[in-house]
C-alpha cells in the first residue's frame, strides 16, 4: 500500500474525472471522524470503548430493576441510558470510518483488513453492551411506566418503548451473545466476501475492460449496439460467477431463516416490518396496490417507449435507452451542485444551506474509481459527527437526480442528530421520504423551465426513475420473498434462482420488454439482497409516500416547508401515523397508496398526449 493510501489523507483536493465536461469532482474530507489509517486516535477510541464497555457491564449488569426502584429511579436509568449511548457514538464513530474507507477502495487489502480488524474490536466491546436492552425489557411494564414518569427519562420514552416492541423476539443472554459475536465470521463476512467480489468484476465491452458501474452506465448510451454490448458483458461475467453469487444467497438466507426461527418471527420479513416500524398489514397493502397497477403503470409505459423506437417489443437493454432523436449532454459537477441548490432553496432557504455545507466542507465523494463501491448513499455516521455522501457521478440527468437524492438523506440525518445515537435513526420506510423528496423539487424545477420536446424526455426520465423506485422495487421484494420462502425447504440452485428472477421480471415489465437471454443472471449485482434483505419496499413505500406529500404541498404550500422539515427533525421518535398526521395523510388508508400510484399515472397520460 502506497504511503499516500496508507495516511488516507483526511483532505483530497477535488480531482479531474476524467470524463469530458465533468470538471472537477470532490472527494470527501474524513478528517471529522479520524485523519487517517494510521491516526493515533482510532487505538485510543478502540482501547477506550474496550475499556467503557466493559465498565459499563461491570457497573449495570443485572442492576437494572434496583435502578428502576427508588426515588431517584428515573436520573439513575437515565444516567446508564446516555453512558449507553455515549458508548454507541463512540463505537459508531469507529464502525463509519472503517466502512468508508473501506467503501472508497474495497479491492485494496489494507483497506479491507483495516476494515474487518475495527469490526472485530467493535463487535468484541459491544458484546459487553448487549445485556442493557435485554435485561431493559425484562423490566415489569407497570413499573418501568412509573419510572418514565420522571423528568429526567422522557427524552428517552421513544427508544425505549422502541426497544420494548422488540421484547417477544429477544432470546437468552448468552444466545445473544453468540448471534452478535458470531457475526462477524457470519453473515458479516458473508457480505463482505459479495462486496469484493463485485468490485473485483471487469467486463469487457468492445476494447475496453470496465468496472461495474461504468458497464450499468452504457446501458443509457445513446447507441445501441454499445447497449446491447454492454448487456451481454454483464450477463457474460455475472454467468462466470454465478456460482458463488448462489452460494453467498444461499448462505445469508439461510443465516437469517436461522435467525428467525430462534427468535419466533413467523414470516419471512416480519424481522424487517418490526425495525421499520411499520405494521405487515400496511406493507401487504402496499404490494397488493403496486402489483395490481402493474398494467396501467409500467405495462403501459414501456409499450408506449417501444412505439417511440417503432417496435412492438424492446430488449431489456433498452428498457432504461435515452428516447430516439433526443439530443442528451453530459451535465458537469458544478451545474449539478447549482440545479440541486436551486430547487431546495425555492422550497426552503435552511434545506439548501444544509445541502450546502456538504459541497463546501467535502462531505461528498463523487468521482468513479476502480475498487469504489458502486451505487450511491448518505452514510449518517455518528450525531457527533456528520453524513457522508458517495457518489459515482458520470454526467447523465439520472447522476444529478441521484445528487438530489442522496442530499435528502443528507439533509434528513442533519436534521435528525440532534435526538441523539438512539433517536436520531429513521426506519427505513420513512429514510425514504426526504431523499425521494429532494428529487421530486429537482425535477419540478427543471421540468418547468422545459420546451415540450425537452418536457417529454424529462417526464419519460421521471416515468422511468419512479417505475424502477416503485414498480422494481416491489417485484424485487417479491423476489425476496420467493426466496426466502423455498429456502426453508433446501439450497436454491442457480437455475431456480435465475426462473424466479424472470418470473417476477415478466410479471412486473410487461409483454413490452423482451428478456432475452443472459438478462436471467442480472440478480446477481443488487446488494440490497445481501446486505439488507427486503430493504427494498422502503422505496416504494417512500416513493408513493412523497407523491401524497407532494400533492398536499402543491394544494397549500404556506407553512407546509416548516412542518416538513419538523417531520424530518423528528428522526427515529415518531411512528409513521403521527409524523403524516399534520398533512392529512395516513398510510393505512388503502387510498394513500392509489394516491401516490395515480401520481405515476398522470404523467403517463401526459405522456401520450405529447406522443
Amino acid at each position: 500500500m502506497s504511503v499516500r493510501l496508507k495516511r488516507a489523507p483526511a483532505r483530497r483536493a477535488a480531482k479531474s474525472s476524467g470524463l469530458p465536461g465533468l470538471g472537477s469532482l470532490p472527494e470527501w474530507n474524513l478528517a471529522d471522524l479520524y485523519a487517517g489509517l494510521d491516526d493515533p486516535r482510532i487505538k485510543r477510541d478502540l482501547d477506550r470503548g474496550a475499556a467503557e464497555s466493559l465498565a459499563f457491564e461491570r457497573d449495570y449488569k443485572g442492576k437494572l430493576a434496583a435502578l428502576a426502584d427508588g426515588p431517584e429511579r428515573g436520573a439513575r436509568l437515565a444516567e446508564a441510558i446516555r453512558r449507553y449511548e455515549a458508548l454507541d457514538d463512540l463505537l459508531g464513530r469507529l464502525t463509519s470510518f472503517a466502512g468508508l474507507v473501506h467503501a472508497g477502495d474495497t479491492a485494496d487489502p489494507a483497506r479491507g483488513k483495516f476494515y474487518a480488524d475495527v469490526q472485530e474490536r467493535v463487535t468484541a466491546a459491544s458484546t459487553h453492551l448487549l445485556f442493557f436492552t435485554l435485561e431493559l425489557n425484562r423490566l415489569d411494564d407497570a413499573k418501568l411506566e412509573a419510572t418514565m414518569q420522571h423528568g429526567a427519562l422522557v427524552h428517552y420514552r421513544p427508544w425505549i418503548e422502541d426497544i420494548r416492541r422488540e421484547k417477544p423476539y429477544q432470546l437468552e443472554d448468552r444466545v445473544e451473545q453468540l448471534f452478535h459475536e458470531k457475526s462477524v465470521t457470519g453473515y458479516s463476512a458473508w457480505t463482505r466476501l459479495f462486496d469484493e467480489t463485485i468490485a473485483g468484476l471487469r467486463f469487457k465491452v468492445g476494447s475496453k475492460v470496465l468496472a461495474l458501474e461504468p458497464t450499468l452506465h452504457l446501458l443509457q448510451d445513446p447507441r445501441k449496439a454499445t447497449r446491447k454490448a454492454a448487456s451481454e458483458a454483464l450477463a457474460k461475467t455475472f454467468k462466470q460467477n454465478l456460482r458463488s453469487f448462489a452460494l453467498i444467497t444461499n448462505v445469508l438466507t439461510k443465516d437469517k431463516e436461522i435467525s428467525d426461527r430462534w427468535r419466533g418471527f413467523a414470516d419471512v420479513a416480519d424481522a424487517r416490518h418490526l425495525s421499520n416500524r411499520v405494521e405487515p398489514e400496511v406493507v401487504q397493502a402496499l404490494v397488493q396496490a403496486v402489483r395490481a397497477a402493474y398494467p396501467r403503470l409500467s405495462h403501459r409505459y414501456y409499450a408506449l417507449k417501444a412505439r417511440w423506437f417503432g417496435k412492438k417489443r424492446l430488449p431489456h437493454w433498452d428498457r432504461n435507452a435515452p428516447l430516439p432523436k433526443v439530443a442528451t449532454r453530459t451535465i458537469g459537477w458544478s451545474e449539478a451542485q447549482a440545479t440541486v441548490l436551486d430547487a431546495y432553496g425555492a422550497f426552503s432557504p435552511k434545506m439548501a444551506a444544509i445541502a450546502e455545507r456538504f459541497f463546501k466542507n467535502d462531505w461528498i465523494d463523487a468521482p468513479v474509481r476502480p475498487g469504489k463501491a458502486p451505487g450511491a448513499f448518505s452514510h449518517p455516521t455518528v450525531p457527533s459527527a456528520h453524513p457522508y455522501v458517495l457518489l459515482n457521478y458520470q454526467g447523465r440527468p439520472r447522476d444529478v437526480m441521484t445528487l438530489a437524492h442522496e442530499l435528502g438523506h443528507g439533509v434528513h440525518q442533519v436534521l435528525a442528530a440532534p435526538k441523539g445515537a438512539l433517536m436520531a435513526p429513521t426506519p427505513l420506510t420513512l429514510a425514504e421520504t426526504a431523499s425521494v423528496f429532494g428529487e421530486m423539487l429537482t425535477f419540478k424545477k427543471l421540468l418547468a423551465k422545459a420546451d415540450r420536446k425537452q418536457r417529454k424526455a424529462m417526464l419519460a426520465a421521471k416515468v422511468e426513475d419512479m417505475i424502477n423506485t416503485v414498480v422494481r422495487q416491489i417485484a424485487f421484494y417479491t423476489f425476496e420473498r420467493h426466496i426466502h420462502t423455498e429456502r426453508r425447504a433446501g439450497e436454491l440452485t442457480v437455475e431456480r434462482l435465475n426462473a424466479l428472477w424472470l418470473e417476477v421480471q415478466r410479471e412486473s415489465l410487461g409483454e413490452a420488454i423482451e428478456l432475452r437471454s443472459g438478462y436471467e443472471t442480472f440478480w446477481a449485482y443488487i446488494s440490497h439482497f445481501v446486505h439488507s434483505p427486503f430493504y427494498v419496499y422502503a422505496y416504494a413505500f417512500g416513493d408513493c409516500l412523497v407523491n401524497s406529500l407532494y400533492a398536499v404541498y402543491e394544494k397549500a404550500a404556506e407553512g407546509f416547508a416548516e412542518r416538513y422539515l419538523e417531520m424530518l427533525a423528528a428522526g427515529g421518535t415518531k411512528h409513521h401515523s403521527e409524523l403524516l398526521a399534520p398533512f392529512g395523510l395516513d398510510a393505512r388508508d388503502p387510498a394513500f397508496w392509489q394516491g401516490g400510484l395515480g401520481v405515476i399515472q398522470r404523467m403517463i397520460d401526459e405522456l401520450e398526449k405529447l406522443d
